[in-house]
């Protein structure tokens, strides 16, 4: 096992200057375009598949190459650093991946991963993890999607909407989290892989959001969606073994959607670091210049001591971020490491966003100045992929010795 370190690599430092170098001279400049537009942003997405920076061996790279387990947080630091809402049209793939890969047998994960982010001519491709639903995000236990298998067909019939969708309807794949046995609660989910144009696949309204704007998020809707069986994750065999043993009130798999959300907590923290550590770059870089009653304003102590409370609180959820993304790596990660990550970051993003503009005052609540923007991006990262309060349960459950499934 590798021992952690917070000293980065040669090949780290390489790879941060390069997802920095597309941000800098791709990402940022189109941000303001495409927060505009509301739209996916197929171009850049385009561009970064050009490069080799969207893309499954990237993924693989990143994720499975590193024995530090910090490739990735480094990448997603420096890509929203750029822009949140192009970040995560250039990342969501990898929620979907991630999805595959947690409940998935290693058939299923090579079929299938690399058609998240290219078609077999090689053309650009989308994944979306479809679990949370309009009536149960938070409550994974409340999900009403259900997969019931026709044996004599082998197949599985989805029935249900799913809400808040990164690239739902316009993906190529989608990976839903549906319930096969309601009795067990959220230990009675499963997942299954829907490919684009299975009959009874659609999009349902595309949400207009806040922030992170130029990533597409709409509601999935599923109508007798009929999949082969091979589209379960895991097989059939293993998901009968698994109710099996919760219905004897044995110790089962944690359910679909957990397994998931818990592997990319540190992703997503890192995601929120980005955004707070652009604002704050930006609004140093204007309290330098800034004068007021004849000197620059960071020579007012009430603009330093932001400043430096800003700083203190990215860094202390970098070593939150990075700590997490080495236990996942090495196997040490017990649950509350990622939420304490992401609950940490999530929180920093939006408070230091906040502090960006009072430092910029009247200008920072203006569209001209990106800071405004970076306030609106960064709030979704208390809520998506577990809220802050679902964070501080999994913490308090986890260090009071209750594992959370």
């Amino acid at each position: 096992m590798t021992e952690f370190s917070m000293a980065l690599n040669e090949d780290q430092q390489t790879l941060q200057k390069w997802v920095h170098g597309f941000a800098e001279d791709v990402v940022r400049p189109a941000a303001e375009e495409w927060d505009e537009r509301e739209e996916f942003p197929y171009p850049i997405v385009e561009q970064a598949k050009e490069i080799g920076l969207y893309g499954w061996e990237f993924m693989a790279e990143a994720m499975f190459n590193d024995p530090t387990g910090l490739s990735l947080p480094l990448a997603i630091e420096e890509l929203f650093w750029g822009d949140a809402g192009i970040g995560m049209a250039i990342m969501g793939s990898g929620l979907a991946a991630a999805g595959i890969a947690s409940s998935g047998t290693s058939e299923q994960m090579m079929e299938w991963v690399p058609q998240c982010y290219s078609n077999e001519k090689g053309e650009l491709a989308l994944g979306a993890f479809a679990a949370s639903e309009p009536d149960a995000g938070s409550d994974v236990g409340g999900y009403r999607t259900s997969a019931v298998h026709d044996a004599k067909s082998d197949e599985w019939v989805l029935n249900g909407t799913k809400a808040w969708i990164t690239n739902g309807g316009i993906a190529d794949i989608h990976v839903v989290v549906a319930v096969v046995d309601a009795e067990l609660g959220s230990k009675g989910h499963a997942s299954f892989i829907v490919p684009a144009g299975t009959k009874g696949l659609s999009q349902g309204q595309k949400y207009k959001k806040h922030g992170i704007r130029a990533s597409h998020t709409a509601e999935v809707v599923l109508d007798d969606v009929r999949v082969p069986g091979r589209m379960l994750l895991g097989g059939k065999e293993k998901l009968d073994e698994r109710l099996a043993r919760v219905r004897r009130g044995e110790k089962g798999n944690a359910q679909a959607a957990m397994q998931t959300f818990e592997a990319t907590r540190p992703a997503v923290g890192a995601q929120a670091l980005g955004v707070a550590r652009a604002a704050y770059e930006y609004s140093l870089g204007y309290a330098q210049e800034r004068v007021a009653f004849g000197r620059p304003i960071i020579m007012n102590q009430s603009i330093a001591f932001m400043l430096a409370d800003m700083a203190t609180e990215i860094d202390a959820s970098r070593l939150l971020i990075h700590r997490a993304a080495w236990l996942g790596k090495n196997g040490k990660f017990q649950n509350a490491e990622g939420s304490m990550a992401k609950l940490k970051a999530a929180r920093t993003a939006t408070w230091v966003t906040e502090r960006a503009i009072q430092i910029l005052g009247g200008y920072g609540y203006t569209r001209e100045y990106p800071v405004e923007r970076w306030h609106r991006d960064a709030k979704i990262h208390d809520i998506f992929e577990g809220t802050e309060q679902i964070q501080q349960l999994v913490i308090s459950r986890a260090i009071s010795g209750l594992r959370i499934e």
